[in-house]
């Protein structure tokens, strides 16, 4: 065998492994390109959930700061008012006698003066 005859026998040899090798090198670049979609995707996830930490955050701040302040406020009133007429209502039926009895005398006064008149 010549020198060429030899070289032709391995390149025939070294074809396939060529061509399993571009096959290699292709499945390669479109698990690359696969890779980068993931890191795209999960750059968006980050940033999203950044947003949402933010906008969590300042809930959270106009909670404590504006809402809860005004809750307490109401709260509070609410309860100062109850506590008014809780104690008023005890005193409320005292009055409803005390009304009642002054009625009656008033009625019973006013017979008398027209039988005195």
């Amino acid at each position: 065998m010549t020198d060429n005859e030899l070289l032709l026998a391995i390149s025939d040899m070294l074809s396939p492994i060529k061509t399993d090798i571009q096959d290699i090198k292709n499945d390669l670049q479109e698990v690359k390109d696969d890779v980068q979609k993931v890191k795209d995707d999960v750059q968006k996830v980050k940033n999203d959930l950044q947003e949402v930490k933010d906008r969590v955050t300042r809930i959270e701040l106009t909670q404590e700061n504006i809402i809860l302040p005004r809750l307490n406020t109401i709260e509070s009133c609410y309860t100062s008012t109850y506590g008014r007429y809780k104690d008023q209502v005890e005193t409320y039926e005292s009055m409803k006698q005390d009304l009642s009895l002054v009625k009656r005398a008033v009625t019973e006064h006013s017979e008398l003066l027209q039988k005195i008149s």
